[in-house]
Protein backbone atom coordinates (compact mmCIF):
# COMPACT_ATOMS: atom_id res chain seq x y z
CA UNK A 1 0.00 0.00 0.00
CA UNK A 2 2.17 2.65 -1.38
CA UNK A 3 0.51 5.57 -0.07
CA UNK A 4 0.68 4.30 3.80
CA UNK A 5 4.25 3.94 3.30
CA UNK A 6 4.09 7.21 1.50
CA UNK A 7 2.57 9.05 4.54
CA UNK A 8 4.31 7.73 6.75
CA UNK A 9 7.97 8.89 5.39
CA UNK A 10 6.53 12.07 5.14
CA UNK A 11 6.14 11.73 8.62
CA UNK A 12 9.26 10.76 9.94
CA UNK A 13 10.60 13.77 7.43
CA UNK A 14 8.81 16.42 9.09
CA UNK A 15 9.76 15.09 12.18
CA UNK A 16 13.17 15.60 11.33
CA UNK A 17 12.64 18.55 10.23
CA UNK A 18 10.82 19.46 13.74
CA UNK A 19 13.97 18.19 15.39
CA UNK A 20 16.62 19.24 13.72
CA UNK A 21 18.03 15.54 13.93
CA UNK A 22 18.35 12.89 11.32
CA UNK A 23 16.28 9.23 11.97
CA UNK A 24 19.66 7.70 13.00
CA UNK A 25 20.32 10.33 15.34
CA UNK A 26 16.75 10.14 16.77
CA UNK A 27 16.99 6.36 16.92
CA UNK A 28 20.07 6.68 18.65
CA UNK A 29 19.02 8.71 21.40
CA UNK A 30 15.94 6.95 21.90
CA UNK A 31 18.32 3.41 22.36
CA UNK A 32 20.50 5.37 24.94
CA UNK A 33 17.39 7.13 27.00
CA UNK A 34 17.28 3.22 28.81
CA UNK A 35 13.34 3.31 28.27
CA UNK A 36 12.07 0.31 26.73
CA UNK A 37 8.17 -0.07 27.34
CA UNK A 38 6.85 1.86 24.20
CA UNK A 39 4.42 4.22 26.30
CA UNK A 40 8.04 5.42 28.48
CA UNK A 41 9.53 6.14 25.11
CA UNK A 42 6.39 7.75 23.67
CA UNK A 43 6.62 10.10 26.59
CA UNK A 44 10.07 10.14 26.58
CA UNK A 45 10.54 11.71 22.99
CA UNK A 46 8.21 14.07 23.36
CA UNK A 47 9.09 15.69 26.27
CA UNK A 48 12.61 15.63 24.83
CA UNK A 49 11.87 17.23 21.25
CA UNK A 50 8.69 18.96 21.59
CA UNK A 51 6.76 16.70 19.32
CA UNK A 52 3.14 15.53 19.22
CA UNK A 53 1.48 11.96 20.42
CA UNK A 54 1.27 10.90 16.91
CA UNK A 55 4.45 12.09 16.34
CA UNK A 56 6.20 10.20 18.77
CA UNK A 57 3.91 7.29 18.43
CA UNK A 58 5.53 6.93 14.60
CA UNK A 59 8.73 7.47 15.86
CA UNK A 60 8.54 4.92 18.10
CA UNK A 61 7.15 2.71 15.44
CA UNK A 62 10.30 3.55 13.07
CA UNK A 63 12.63 2.78 16.03
CA UNK A 64 11.05 -0.43 16.86
CA UNK A 65 10.35 -1.25 13.18
CA UNK A 66 10.18 -5.02 12.28
CA UNK A 67 9.94 -6.37 8.45
CA UNK A 68 7.01 -5.32 6.34
CA UNK A 69 4.26 -7.71 5.94
CA UNK A 70 4.65 -9.74 2.88
CA UNK A 71 3.44 -7.17 -0.24
CA UNK A 72 4.32 -4.04 2.44
CA UNK A 73 0.25 -4.06 3.25
CA UNK A 74 0.05 -3.04 6.13
CA UNK A 75 -3.73 -2.91 6.43
CA UNK A 76 -3.09 -6.78 5.38
CA UNK A 77 -1.39 -7.50 8.68
CA UNK A 78 -4.01 -5.33 10.60
CA UNK A 79 -7.05 -7.00 8.97
CA UNK A 80 -5.73 -10.49 8.81
CA UNK A 81 -7.25 -13.67 10.05
CA UNK A 82 -10.05 -13.46 12.26
CA UNK A 83 -10.03 -10.23 11.17
CA UNK A 84 -10.22 -10.24 7.69
CA UNK A 85 -13.75 -10.29 6.82
CA UNK A 86 -14.08 -6.32 8.35
CA UNK A 87 -11.44 -5.16 5.48
CA UNK A 88 -14.66 -4.20 3.31
CA UNK A 89 -15.80 -1.90 5.93
CA UNK A 90 -12.61 -0.11 6.55
CA UNK A 91 -12.39 0.10 2.69
CA UNK A 92 -15.95 1.67 2.82
CA UNK A 93 -14.61 4.22 5.34
CA UNK A 94 -11.63 5.43 2.99
CA UNK A 95 -13.75 5.20 -0.31
CA UNK A 96 -16.21 7.97 1.11
CA UNK A 97 -13.20 10.27 1.83
CA UNK A 98 -11.70 9.86 -1.45
CA UNK A 99 -13.02 13.38 -2.98
CA UNK A 100 -12.84 15.28 0.06
CA UNK A 101 -8.66 16.59 -0.43
CA UNK A 102 -5.55 15.60 0.94
CA UNK A 103 -4.67 13.42 4.27
CA UNK A 104 -2.20 11.47 5.81
CA UNK A 105 -2.56 7.81 6.56
CA UNK A 106 -0.07 6.85 9.23
CA UNK A 107 -0.57 3.83 10.16
CA UNK A 108 -0.77 2.33 14.06
CA UNK A 109 -0.23 -1.21 15.53
CA UNK A 110 -3.71 -2.32 15.08
CA UNK A 111 -5.50 1.05 13.76
CA UNK A 112 -4.45 3.66 11.19
CA UNK A 113 -4.68 7.44 11.97
CA UNK A 114 -5.79 9.98 9.60
CA UNK A 115 -4.73 13.83 9.72
CA UNK A 116 -4.67 17.06 7.88
CA UNK A 117 -3.25 19.56 10.10
CA UNK A 118 -4.00 17.48 13.20
CA UNK A 119 -5.72 13.79 13.52
CA UNK A 120 -9.16 13.62 12.86
CA UNK A 121 -10.08 10.17 12.93
CA UNK A 122 -9.16 6.81 13.77
CA UNK A 123 -10.05 3.42 11.85
CA UNK A 124 -9.45 -0.06 13.21
CA UNK A 125 -10.37 -3.56 14.53
CA UNK A 126 -11.61 -3.87 18.29
CA UNK A 127 -12.66 -7.31 18.59
CA UNK A 128 -13.09 -9.92 15.73
CA UNK A 129 -16.68 -8.66 15.23
CA UNK A 130 -16.45 -5.17 14.93
CA UNK A 131 -13.97 -1.78 14.09
CA UNK A 132 -14.01 1.47 15.61
CA UNK A 133 -13.93 5.06 13.97
CA UNK A 134 -12.76 7.53 16.53
CA UNK A 135 -14.17 10.94 15.97
CA UNK A 136 -11.96 13.50 16.80
CA UNK A 137 -14.42 16.97 17.10
CA UNK A 138 -15.49 19.31 20.01
CA UNK A 139 -18.76 20.05 19.29
CA UNK A 140 -21.26 17.31 20.02
CA UNK A 141 -22.69 14.46 17.77
CA UNK A 142 -26.20 13.97 18.41
CA UNK A 143 -27.05 10.36 17.14
CA UNK A 144 -27.18 6.57 19.02
CA UNK A 145 -24.63 5.30 16.95
CA UNK A 146 -22.06 7.84 17.45
CA UNK A 147 -21.10 7.36 21.28
CA UNK A 148 -19.41 10.29 23.26
CA UNK A 149 -16.08 8.97 25.54
CA UNK A 150 -14.69 10.12 28.53
CA UNK A 151 -12.79 13.43 28.20
CA UNK A 152 -8.82 12.69 27.71
CA UNK A 153 -8.66 10.11 25.83
CA UNK A 154 -7.72 10.25 21.48
CA UNK A 155 -10.99 10.65 20.00
CA UNK A 156 -14.18 12.35 21.43
CA UNK A 157 -16.89 10.11 19.62
CA UNK A 158 -16.43 6.62 18.78
CA UNK A 159 -19.00 4.71 15.87
CA UNK A 160 -18.87 0.99 16.25
CA UNK A 161 -19.05 -0.44 12.90
CA UNK A 162 -19.94 -4.25 12.46
CA UNK A 163 -21.22 -4.32 8.81
CA UNK A 164 -20.18 -1.77 5.44
CA UNK A 165 -23.82 -1.11 5.90
CA UNK A 166 -23.39 0.70 8.93
CA UNK A 167 -21.04 3.25 7.06
CA UNK A 168 -24.02 5.31 6.31
CA UNK A 169 -24.73 8.77 5.63
CA UNK A 170 -24.84 10.05 9.03
CA UNK A 171 -21.95 8.10 10.01
CA UNK A 172 -19.79 10.00 6.76
CA UNK A 173 -21.57 13.45 7.63
CA UNK A 174 -19.85 12.87 11.23
CA UNK A 175 -16.77 11.88 9.65
CA UNK A 176 -16.61 15.00 6.79
CA UNK A 177 -17.36 17.21 9.95
CA UNK A 178 -14.13 15.93 11.69
CA UNK A 179 -12.03 15.65 8.47
CA UNK A 180 -12.95 19.61 7.65
CA UNK A 181 -12.33 20.54 11.70
CA UNK A 182 -8.76 19.19 11.36
CA UNK A 183 -7.60 21.33 8.18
Amino acid sequence: MADVEKAVATQLANIEKKTGKTLAQLHAALAKSGKTKHGEMRTWAMEKWGIGFGDANTLIHAAQAKPAPAGGDVLADIYTDKKAHLRPIHDKVMDAMKSWGEFEIAPKKGYVSLRRKKQFAMLGPKTNDRIELGLNLKDGIASKKIVAQKPGGMCQFIAPLSSPTDVDKEIVAALKRAFDAAG
